[in-house]
């Protein structure tokens, strides 16, 4: 008597059974329908990812390759003397072995030998110079090269110049192509792997062109800034996190470390030019500039990473080893940073990973010069990865545009790589509490 008495009027048991079915239906369907959204967000960022990916490949995979032509070229000692080494004619010989591949081309017409010589690559005349120099008993024989094509050529072998495109329309005529087609004929004309991509620096011509300066200036610009950002990183960290006071003056420090953190990667550019160059009169496109300034911006991520895995510490480890008479120093340096160091080699890495790929500071401190040789140190003149894509991307001649496809794969792979090892580190010396 007394549930149906206060029951509230209009309210049956099966009325109420109805309301609780109808709102767990509802809550379904919207957790259904969020569940299908965040999907779909995934699909999505995926497809981007596949598309960027894919249109990369498509268009780079061209410059893993390269063109050669093999020749036997008599070194003749009328072009070139041992005694006027490293000059000579090396160009004319090359022509003239060229040539002989070729029964229905003369060579006494100067125009003719200039169609010819356009073929080859204007770095084959210094690989012939470069055996001669290093062993001039072979004036007088003949050796047989592999030597690159010039670009057009190379452009017609893998199919990115359309034979049936007019003439007039095209970079090859119909007599150069046919020359082209003898050669592939007599089987002198192949297609290796591209390791002048991986083994030579910057060139004004694209089947020459490598990426050897951009990674030699990357790795010195990123071992400057490990060298400085992760000392002092980890250090202010430290200090920050375990014994700086908790005050106004600490909490606006780590307030303004947060704003660097976010700060547009252009403002350290900027700041880099107006002190490291102006002011210090640092000289410009070095990597130790560079690092400097890759360390600027790299340190606040580092200060946030290791706050952070400090903080995962538990406080029970703390206040054992206090307990057991161990000093602030010791707790800290001995029983707190050691569980610590894989998240912070982690945001290390990640943070080193982030300044791999950026273009922008190193823009403006002059990391975008034409540099044909690689640094042998970080005080000398040398590009960057990004900086070498950008001047790539610049460039007017059809065979930069596979190259910088090719670069830009060559700088995913090395940022997927180091984040597959800060993933490692994690996986391997993380502790759970």
């Amino acid at each position: 008597m007394t549930d149906v008495t206060n029951r509230p009027p209009g309210r049956t048991p099966n009325r109420a059974s109805e309301l609780v079915a109808a709102s767990l239906k509802r809550r379904h369907a919207k957790q259904a329908r969020l569940k299908w959204l965040g999907m779909g967000a995934i699909g999505i960022a995926f497809l981007m990812l596949f598309i960027l990916v894919g249109s990369l490949v498509s268009t780079g995979w061209q410059a893993f390759t390269q063109t050669h032509v093999t020749l036997d070229v008599y070194v003749d000692p009328d072009e070139i003397e041992a005694e006027d080494l490293p000059r000579g004619d090396f160009d004319d010989v090359l022509v003239d072995s060229l040539a002989s591949m070729l029964p229905e081309v003369g060579t006494e017409d100067r125009a003719t030998a200039r169609s010819v010589a356009g073929i080859l690559s204007n770095g084959a005349q210094f690989m012939l110079r470069d055996l001669v120099v290093a062993n001039p008993s072979l004036i007088g024989e003949t050796i047989t090269m592999t030597v690159p094509v010039s670009d057009p050529y190379d452009q017609l072998n893998k199919g990115l110049i359309e034979r049936a495109t007019p003439e007039a329309l095209r970079r090859v005529k119909d007599n150069e192509i046919a020359w082209f087609d003898t050669l592939a004929e007599q089987g002198a004309v192949s297609k290796p792997f591209n390791w002048a991509l991986f083994t030579n620096a910057d060139s004004r011509f694209p089947e020459l062109a490598g990426l050897k300066g951009a990674l030699v200036g990357s790795f010195w610009a990123l071992l400057v800034c490990f060298l400085i950002s992760f000392p002092l990183g980890i250090g202010a960290a430290i200090y920050l996190e375990e014994f700086a006071p908790k005050n106004k003056l600490s909490d606006f420090i780590e307030v303004n470390i947060n704003n660097l953190a976010a700060v547009p990667s252009v403002v350290f550019g900027l700041l880099a030019l107006a002190v490291f160059i102006n002011w210090f009169g640092l000289p410009r496109s070095v990597p130790f500039v560079g690092g400097l300034t890759l360390a600027l911006m790299t340190m606040p991520t580092i200060i946030i990473a290791t706050r952070a895995a400090l903080k995962a510490v538990p406080p029970s480890i703390r206040e054992a080893a206090m307990g057991l008479g161990a000093s602030r120093q010791q707790v800290v340096f001995q029983h707190v940073l050691p569980p610590a160091m894989p998240g912070i080699l982690t945001g290390t890495i990640i943070g080193l990973a982030q300044a791999l790929g950026e273009t922008a500071p190193l823009l403006l401190i002059g990391m975008n010069a034409f540099i044909t040789s690689a640094a042998s140190g970080p005080f000398d003149s040398a590009t960057a990865l990004p900086t070498q894509i950008f001047i790539w991307a610049d460039s007017p001649e059809r065979g930069f545009v596979s190259r910088t496809s090719a670069a830009i794969l060559v700088l995913l792979g090395f940022l997927v790589a180091m984040n597959a090892v800060a993933i490692f580190l994690r996986q391997k010396f993380q502790r759970k509490w």
